[in-house]
């Protein structure tokens, strides 16, 4: 058994390391140190590149996007006595994107639509109840047909005026309000989801030709903090 100046001798079919006291391949010292310190420098990597998927995925939230794709108007008039209410008839397709590409969306109360004019809700719809979820990524669509013979809303005599002048050129604006509560997937703060949707529908009554629509992208109300 011959020695080598790196403390490795010659036997036992490769080398033998007296410093470990076992035999090893006949690799110099030098060469070992590089292998060692470039698979630390792979762990290092490999864990900072772990932590910043982590921190992609889990650390910022994308908050959901809300549009009205598709919306028609067949009923809008205004009952007065004995007391103030709208008729209508209302069509409406609503979607709403989660844009986080790894955290659901649970909600933590029932998610509504409102339904406003002249800033006065007259009538409010269940788009999903409490706990439902919304996987990540996905888009759900909601096709809502409302419709009231009298629904009740508080106009006043300035609402009243901006509806007769609205009713002679045969477009209403009415606005869809978005309203709920979520949490996201390994966050525990709750935040609150608010959208305002203003529409611009032009009267069609059935038996006349379909309305051509644009899709509206909902305005999201200011977002509290951590959400």
């Amino acid at each position: 058994m011959c020695c080598l100046d790196d403390g490795c001798c010659c036997g036992c079919g490769g080398c033998y390391d007296s410093f470990c006291d076992r035999c090893c391949p006949c690799i110099s010292y030098d060469t070992r140190e590089t292998i060692f310190g470039c698979c630390i420098c792979f762990l290092i990597l490999g864990a900072v590149a772990l932590l910043a998927v982590l921190l992609a995925a889990y650390g910022f939230v994308r908050r959901p996007e809300v549009a009205v794709e598709s919306a028609s108007l067949t009923r809008f008039s205004l009952v007065t006595s004995p007391a103030t209410a709208l008729a209508y008839n209302l069509t409406l397709t609503l979607v709403i994107r989660n844009r986080n590409w790894a955290m659901s969306i649970k909600n933590t109360k029932p998610l509504e639509a409102s339904y406003k004019f002249d800033d006065q809700v007259f009538d409010r719809v269940l788009l999903a109840g409490e706990g439902d979820k919304q996987p990540p990524g996905k888009t759900r669509v909601y096709h809502l047909v409302s419709g009231a013979a009298g629904a009740f809303v508080a106009l006043g005599n300035a609402g009243e005026v901006e509806f007769r002048k609205e009713n002679a050129t045969g477009t209403f604006e009415v606005e869809v309000a978005v309203a709920g509560e979520v949490r996201y997937t390994a966050r525990y703060t709750k935040c609150k989801v608010e959208a305002s949707c203003p529409l611009k529908l032009q009267l069609a009554p059935p038996g006349t030709a379909a309305v051509v629509f644009q899709k509206v992208p909902c305005k999201l109300a200011k977002a509290d903090k951590n959400c």
